[in-house]
């Protein structure tokens, strides 16, 4: 769908405080599951998402999304994003049925009673994120 692809690890302020991983460990493991992919560079940026893509020259936002739950807050971010950056689109690609009940809540809950968590994260870094929830 696009020849390059940037994965920015952001700050959810909504979440602040409650992240397993650092900034810098989210970075890595974005970095570990997308190294197959050439086309992927991996980022990290503590701010709005619009100044990001203005100042890295990206025009499209990939927006992921699970329910119709997700739609409702996604939309206003990208009304709110087109506001800040009027040269910015947001594009939303549903997921599979499968994944729909995925969230970083269940992995974490999951993995931190020592559950298994293989189907639920890519596999290269399946064991760094069952460590590091394991031992917390």
């Amino acid at each position: 769908m696009f020849d390059e692809v940037v994965v920015v690890a952001m700050t959810n302020y909504n979440k602040k405080g409650s992240y397993s991983f650092s900034p810098e460990q989210r970075t890595e493991l974005l970095k570990k599951a997308t190294a197959h992919l050439p086309n992927v560079t991996v980022d990290a940026y503590d701010g709005l998402v619009a100044d990001y893509a203005r100042n890295n020259d990206i025009k499209v936002l990939v927006k992921g999304l699970r329910a119709l739950s997700d739609f409702d807050s996604e939309f206003q971010q990208a009304l709110a994003n087109r506001k800040l950056n009027p040269n910015l689109e947001t594009v939303f690609i549903a997921t599979r049925a499968e994944n729909m009940y995925l969230s970083s809540s269940l992995v974490r809950q999951i993995g931190e009673f020592g559950g298994d968590i293989s189907n639920l994260v890519p596999d290269a870094v399946l064991d760094d994120i069952a460590y590091h929830l394991r031992k917390d």
